[in-house]
C-alpha cells in the first residue's frame, strides 16, 4: 500500500492512498488541477480513481469535489450529512458520480482495499476518518478533530503509517491575531490537534509496526514545519518505545514524497 499527501493545510486536504489494485483519494480540498497534477507526478491518472472518501463539509475538504465529480464521474463515499451539503450546495449538479452514503463504524470494500471510517470530534455536520487496510497493512488517518479518546485511539492501533494532524503550536495560537472566539474554537474539543496533542497521540497509538509518520493539516498563522516536528519528535526522542520511524511534515502546496507501507 502507497499513502502520499497531494495538499495539506487549512487551504485546502487531499491524500493519495493506492495499491496495485485500487487508488482512492480522502478528500479533495483543493482545485482539480491540483489534483491531477499531483497525482500525475506519483504516475497516477486522476480518470482512474476508483472514490473520494470525504470526511467533512468543510471546504478545505472539498473544494475539488465538485469539477472531479462532473468531469471524472468519480464515486463520492461520506456520511449522509456530508453528501447532502455537497449535494445541496451543487443542486445535485455532479455528473455520473455517485454518492454513496456510509457510516463510522461501517466497514467498505472497495477492490483489494477495506476502509474503516470511525467518528472524531469536530465542528461539522458527521464527521470521520479513516483506517484503510490492504494485504495485512494499515494505513490511519487522523486529522480535524479537537480531541481523542480510547476510541479514536482503538481505531488507530497497529497502524503501519499514520497521518496525523499538528495544527497548532497552542501559544502561538494564543498570543496570535485571532479573535479569542476563533482561538477557542481551534483550541476547543471540536477544533484541531496541537503539536502536543498530536506527539501525545502518536505515543497512544505507536507499536513495533509504525514506520511512516507524516504530520498534516498544519495551520499558516499558528504554527510551522520546524516548530511541529521538534515538538514532536523531543517526545518520542524521550518516551518512544519500538523501533525507528520516518516522521517527516506534509507539504502545504506541493505532493509529499510517496510512502509505501
Amino acid at each position: 500500500m502507497e499513502f502520499c499527501s497531494i495538499a495539506s493545510g487549512s487551504s485546502g486536504n487531499c491524500i493519495y492512498v493506492g495499491t496495485n489494485e485500487t487508488s482512492l483519494l480522502v478528500d479533495a480540498g483543493v482545485s482539480c488541477k491540483r489534483i491531477a497534477d499531483g497525482l500525475k507526478s506519483i504516475d497516477v491518472n486522476v480518470a482512474e480513481l476508483d472514490g473520494i472518501f470525504i470526511t467533512h463539509e468543510h471546504i478545505d475538504h472539498i473544494q475539488g469535489v465538485p469539477i472531479l465529480a462532473r468531469k471524472y464521474g468519480i464515486d463520492i463515499y461520506g456520511t449522509h450529512d456530508t453528501l447532502k451539503y455537497i449535494y445541496n450546495k451543487e443542486k445535485g449538479n455532479l455528473g455520473e458520480s455517485r454518492l454513496i452514503d456510509i457510516a463510522a463504524d461501517t466497514d467498505v470494500c472497495i477492490g483489494d482495499v477495506l476502509v474503516h471510517p470511525f467518528s472524531i470530534s469536530h465542528d461539522a455536520a458527521d464527521p470521520v476518518s479513516y483506517r484503510i487496510e490492504s494485504d495485512g497493512k494499515i494505513f490511519a488517518i487522523a486529522t480535524d478533530l479537537g480531541c481523542y479518546d480510547d476510541y479514536i485511539v482503538k481505531n488507530m492501533m497497529n497502524a503501519d503509517g499514520v497521518y496525523l494532524e499538528a495544527n497548532h503550536d497552542y501559544n502561538m495560537l494564543m498570543v496570535g491575531s485571532y479573535p479569542y472566539s476563533l482561538k477557542q474554537r481551534v483550541a476547543g474539543s471540536k477544533g484541531h490537534l496541537s503539536n502536543d496533542a498530536a506527539a501525545e497521540l502518536l505515543l497512544r497509538i505507536g507499536s513495533e509496526r509504525l514506520k511512516a509518520v507524516l504530520l498534516a493539516h498544519l495551520s499558516k498563522e499558528n504554527n510551522y514545519a520546524e516548530l511541529a516536528y521538534e515538538t514532536v519528535r523531543a517526545e518520542l526522542l524521550e518516551k518512544w518505545e519500538y523501533g525507528p520511524i520516518e516522521m517527516t511534515v506534509a507539504p502545504r502546496d506541493i505532493p509529499s514524497a510517496l510512502y509505501t507501507i
